[in-house]
This record gives C-alpha cells, sequence and structure tokens, in this order.
C-alpha cells in the first residue's frame, strides 16, 4: 500500500502547489491515450476528520473503488474496505476515532428486487465495522440526522422497522446510537405518514415531513422543544407546492434559515421566525442563479457560507474568517481556482481543491501551523494539472426566445473554426452542466470536436420559471433547444453544419435517440449511453415505490403523449446510425430501455451497434466500463463523422 500512498502524491513531500500549478502551463501532447481519460478519479469527496490526521474518502487503487481511511502521518497505510455491489452513499466523522457511514444495495425481497439501505460505524484505525441496524430494519435504515458535539461517538438515525405498509414499523423511528457498540436508544417512536425527520444543533428532533401514502399531498410538523407536541404548520399538495422546510436550526430556538425562491423565481437564502413561521429578511442571492444551500459549521450549526453554481460551482463565505481563509489560499497557487473542500474545526488543517475547468485537478492538504500546502492526490495520475482544452459558458437564443445557457469545449490550439461538433445533452433532466472538468467533453475535444453542452429549458439552476418550461416538452421544446445551441455555432462558424454527432447519457441518452428519430437530416450520427427509449417503461419501474403516484404525476406532466415521444416506437424513423450502450448493474434506468430499443432498429433494419456492459452500472464506477465506452464511441465516431 506503499505504493497507493506514493501514487496519491503523498503527504509530506513533493511539488509544492505553486509548482503543481505551474506545470498546467506545459503544451498538452496532440493526442492523449485514450486510457488516460478514463482513469477513475483517484479521490472522491474527501473529508478531514476532527484532529486533522487522517481523511475519508473513495480511494480508486488499480482502476476500483474503495472506502479509504488515509493517515496524513506519511508512514502509515491506509484502510480499505472493497465495495463491492454496494453503494457507499455518504460518510460523516462522528469523532476523531469513529465514522458512521451509508450503503445501499439491491436485495431480493419477496420475488422483487429492492434497493436497502443501511448503515454502519467504521473505526478509523482498523477500520472495524460495526452494524447500526438490527435484523428488523426495513428499507430505509440509514438516514443520519444528528452528530453529537462533545467527542463521545453517539449519532441520531431514523430506521423503518419494517417493510409492510400496516404496520407501525414502517415509518421510521429516531434512535440515539453509539456508533462504537450499535446499542440503541429510542428517542422518537415513528409516526403515521411521516418519512423524514429533521434535528437541530442540540439533537432535538423539531421537524418531520408527513405525506400520504400516494406522495400527493405533505404536511410539515413542528415542536418548539423535545417537551412540547407536534402540530401541522404546513401543508402542500400538487406538484408545484413546496413545504417551507428549514435548511438550518440556528442556536436561538426560535430562528433559522430557510431556502425559498424570491419574486423572479430563483431561491435565496432567508432568516425564518419558527414561532411564526414567517420569513424575514433575504441573508444571500445570486442574481440569475439560484443557491444550492448553506454551508455550515459542524459545532456550533451557524452558518459559514453558501454554496451556488453561476457558470461554475463556487461557495460564498459569509463567515469572515473563512473568507479570509479562502483569500490567503487562493493567493498561495497561482493560475488555477482554489476550494475549500473540507476542514477541521478550529480550520488549522484544510483539504484545499486545485484545479479548472480544463484540468482535473488535485487536493492538496494546508496546514495553518507553518503556512504549507502539500499534496495529497492529483485526480487524474497522469494529467496531474495539465490544462487541456478551454471550456466556456456561452449564451443563445432558442427559437422562441428563450436564452439558453451553455458550456462548450474547444479543441486546445484551434483556430474554433468549422469544426466537427458533438452536441452532448445533459442527464437528469432536472439538472445542468457548468464549467467542471469533464471526462467525455475532454476526450472528445482531445480527439478535434468542439462539445456544447445546452442548459435546455428544464434544467436546474436559472430559477423555477426556467425549469417549469421543461413540463410537457420531453422530445419537443427541449429537443429544439439543443438543435437551436447547434445552429447558433454554425451561425458563429464555430462548428461545421455537415458533420455534427449528438452524444448523451441517461436523459441525454433519451434525447440522442429522440434526434435520430426525429432530426436526423441535422447530425450524422447519435451516441447514446443509459438512454431511456420508452417512457411508459420508466413510469412503471417506479410503480412499486411508495409514493409512485407523485412520481408518476410528475413524469406525465413532462410529456403530454409517451408514444409519440418515446423513440422506442418509431424506429422506422431512424434515419442516422446509432451507438447504444448500456450497464447491465445500472439502478436507475433499466438496461432493458436498450436492449428494447436495439432489438427495435434490428426488426426495422437500420444501421446500429448495440455494446452491453455486464457489470456496467449508471455512473461508470468502473474504470473497465470508461475505457470499452471511450473506445467504442471513438470507433463509432472514426467512422460516421470523422474528425
Amino acid at each position: 500500500m506503499a505504493a497507493t500512498i506514493a501514487a496519491m502524491g503523498g503527504v509530506c513531500g513533493g511539488a509544492n502547489a505553486q509548482e503543481q500549478a505551474a506545470s498546467a502551463a506545459q503544451p498538452a501532447p496532440t493526442r492523449i491515450d485514450t486510457a488516460v481519460f478514463a482513469e477513475l478519479p483517484v479521490l472522491t469527496d474527501p473529508r478531514i476528520s476532527p484532529d486533522g490526521k487522517r481523511v475519508a474518502a473513495q480511494l480508486a487503487v488499480q482502476g476500483k473503488q474503495y472506502f479509504a481511511l488515509v493517515p496524513l502521518d506519511g508512514a502509515s497505510k491506509p484502510v480499505l474496505i472493497g465495495t463491492g455491489d454496494t453503494d457507499i452513499n455518504e460518510w460523516h466523522w462522528v469523532n476523531d476515532d469513529w465514522l458512521v457511514i451509508g450503503v445501499g444495495k439491491t436485495t431480493p425481497v419477496a420475488g422483487d428486487e429492492w434497493y436497502i439501505k443501511r448503515a454502519f460505524g467504521v473505526n478509523a484505525t482498523s477500520g472495524k465495522m460495526v452494524a447500526l441496524n438490527s435484523d428488523e430494519t426495513g428499507q430505509d435504515g440509514g438516514t443520519l440526522l444528528w452528530i453529537a458535539k462533545d467527542g463521545t461517538p453517539r449519532v441520531l438515525l431514523a430506521a423503518q422497522t419494517s417493510i409492510y405498509t400496516n404496520d407501525p414499523g414502517f415509518w421510521p423511528q429516531v434512535d440515539q446510537v453509539d456508533v462504537s457498540t450499535g446499542k440503541h436508544k429510542t428517542v422518537l417512536t415513528g409516526r403515521e405518514g411521516v418519512m423524514r425527520w429533521y434535528a437541530d444543533g442540540a439533537g432535538v428532533i423539531r421537524m418531520g415531513i408527513g405525506r400520504s401514502m400516494d406522495g400527493r399531498q405533505r404536511r410539515l410538523l413542528y415542536r418548539p422543544s423535545a417537551r412540547a407536541d407536534f402540530r401541522t404548520v404546513d401543508r402542500a399538495k400538487g406538484l408545484h407546492d413546496g413545504l417551507l422546510v428549514p435548511s438550518l436550526f440556528l442556536p436561538d430556538p426560535g430562528k433559522a434559515l430557510v431556502v425559498q425562491d424570491d419574486d423572479m423565481g430563483l431561491s435565496a437564502l432567508w432568516e425564518f421566525d419558527l414561532a411564526t413561521m414567517q420569513t424575514g429578511k433575504q441573508v444571500f442571492a445570486s442574481p440569475g442563479y439560484d443557491i444550492s444551500g448553506p454551508v455550515v459549521d459542524p459545532v456550533t450549526s451557524t452558518l459559514l457560507g453558501v454554496e451556488v453554481t453561476e457558470n461554475r460551482a463556487t461557495t460564498h463565505w459569509t463567515d469572515p474568517t473563512m473568507a479570509a481563509l479562502q483569500k490567503k489560499l487562493a493567493a498561495m497557487v497561482q493560475g488555477a481556482q482554489v476550494e475549500i473542500s473540507s476542514f477541521t474545526a478550529d480550520r488549522s488543517v484544510v483539504i484545499v481543491k486545485v484545479g479548472e475547468a480544463s484540468a482535473p485537478g488535485a487536493y492538496f492538504i494546508y496546514r495553518a501551523a507553518d503556512q504549507s500546502l502539500q499534496p495529497l492526490a492529483m485526480n487524474n495520475q497522469t494529467l496531474k494539472l495539465r490544462r487541456l482544452h478551454p471550456v466556456k459558458t456561452i449564451r443563445y437564443k432558442a427559437r422562441d426566445g428563450l436564452e439558453i445557457a451553455a458550456v462548450l469545449t474547444l479543441p486546445r490550439g484551434n483556430a474554433g473554426k468549422n469544426l466537427p461538433l458533438i452536441l452532448m445533452p445533459h442527464g437528469g433532466p432536472a439538472a445542468r452542466d457548468e464549467e467542471a472538468w469533464d471526462w467525455w467533453s475532454q476526450f472528445l475535444a482531445d480527439r478535434g470536436y468542439a462539445v456544447i453542452q445546452p442548459n435546455y429549458r428544464g434544467s436546474t439552476g436559472y430559477g423555477t420559471p426556467f425549469t417549469r418550461k421543461g413540463e410537457g416538452q420531453w422530445g419537443l421544446a427541449m429537443q429544439d433547444d439543443l438543435n437551436d445551441g447547434v445552429k447558433a455555432l454554425v451561425e458563429q462558424g464555430i462548428a461545421d453544419p455537415k458533420r455534427v454527432c449528438v452524444v448523451g447519457g441517461s436523459y441525454g441518452g433519451y434525447a440522442a435517440l429522440r434526434a435520430a428519430q426525429r432530426d436526423g437530416a441535422l447530425f450524422r450520427c447519435a451516441v447514446s449511453f443509459a438512454g431511456v427509449s420508452d417512457l411508459q417503461r420508466l413510469l412503471a419501474f417506479d410503480s412499486n415505490a411508495l409514493g409512485h403516484e407523485a412520481s408518476a404525476d410528475w413524469l406525465k406532466a413532462q410529456a403530454p403523449d409517451f408514444k409519440a415521444i418515446s423513440p422506442l416506437f418509431h424506429p422506422e424513423d431512424f434515419s442516422i446510425p446509432v451507438l447504444i450502450v448500456h450497464g447491465k448493474k445500472d439502478r436507475r434506468v433499466p438496461f432493458k430501455q436498450s436492449k428494447l430499443m436495439a432489438d427495435r432498429l434490428a426488426a426495422a433494419g437500420k444501421t446500429f451497434q448495440f455494446i452491453e456492459q455486464p457489470e456496467g452500472d449508471h455512473f461508470f464506477t468502473r474504470q473497465e466500463d470508461r475505457l470499452s465506452f471511450l473506445k467504442a464511441l471513438e470507433a463509432f465516431l472514426t467512422k460516421y463523422n470523422p474528425a
């Protein structure tokens, strides 16, 4: 394992941050091996321990992901925990010696496949795991509500104790749990209809969200103290009514902060009076963008900053100490973006992310004692902090006048004129693209393509009205927005209209299939990874989930006629070659969506290629699946839309 630590760049030596950033100015080779772009990021979501001695993260070792506890003494070996078919969904430090992790796995239950969530305590030194759920725990057993502030290994966990809706144990109860022993003490019994509880900084359960069995009606329960009774303070129903749930209970028991839309439909952070349930003054807003949420001090439960994605994700630090720290770190690294990722309570040890959209970036450890900034891990072992292909945000007008923001990546050193183009719509569709390292678009730019990633109507981040413009427009105006992005680049002379291909994953895969079926005259080819081909089957896939009726209402609002805009039912309309890739272990979009599409295209005599990834999932967590996809993508584009 010493080799792994060395490969991570070490923690006590090696080049400093300034030297690492300076290497970014070196010219990139004309063509980088495909395997380099397929490398898994070495570290994912690293979090520093309270004493600053260890880092917890997902760690890639020889193309596989592990949960890892990495000592920062430069000598001790990291503790690796294999994940297998289990997802590690979250991890949190409880004290210097213990963490709690939430895991999930698809498991056969009563003849069906269920996604089961559990919680475990993990010893930071030995890796010993302590189950925090009993054998009677139901489907959801891993919801962490609170962590003790006094250094003891205590947390509050909410869990179901039954899988049957007619059993009181179906509604989650809240237990205080010692993560070092697994011992439980119930602090709040389950309440019919309430699936989600919220605790304040002192560990008092103050709020709960109840809902009807079909999910169409919701209510907010609140109490001011542990001795008071819960009362319903807000109700909501339908697609658009929302509950005003505090994002942060402040130390003053009568005050909180909430995320709520302003008059323009853009989410902002507001003060909230818990006695009157009324919003007060605005604390923070980002003109033109939704905020993502507050950053909270884990010890004092006070506001430190607000996360927001403008052209790129960033944190606006409202706390003067954090703002000063951010300024100091930014000054230590020239020519790169610097983000504070994790920090100890006294800010003496900080994990710092350095990079930009054209570089995979790296993590460094900052120590206040000696003002040092030392490397922890390069996200890409081969590229390190090397800059590749430039990325910027552009804006264009859709045919109905709606302004669309898009991320544009151009091949480095190219004049940016008359280029072959890849249109790459994001998944979701309730998501968005930003100026961030993207291994798909950087790979494609490296092969000579311009890449445009439009944030079409229905995307998030630009206000509720913009997101709602996607309702009823799957495969219709949302598709037009994509085509209008191509048109804009053609008019600017950037793209060659005769050399355009559409490539996407998940909803983006659906958009690629829909483009091949509906707008083949505009494209030379289409590539779908894990794409949806039949909305009715997607609806049926979720039909066993609690509250699925509300989810069905949402999906039905996205398209007036499922069959009309589902590519599966129109194979005869496909007029360009199609590449379809799908992992058989995809838990988000069923593999059958692609298999049936391939069968229909074969029956219709269309030109297509279908690749099954036997161990593949929805998120490319395996390096070999990334590599096989990129190789297939390159071969397909070389044949049908060569650069």
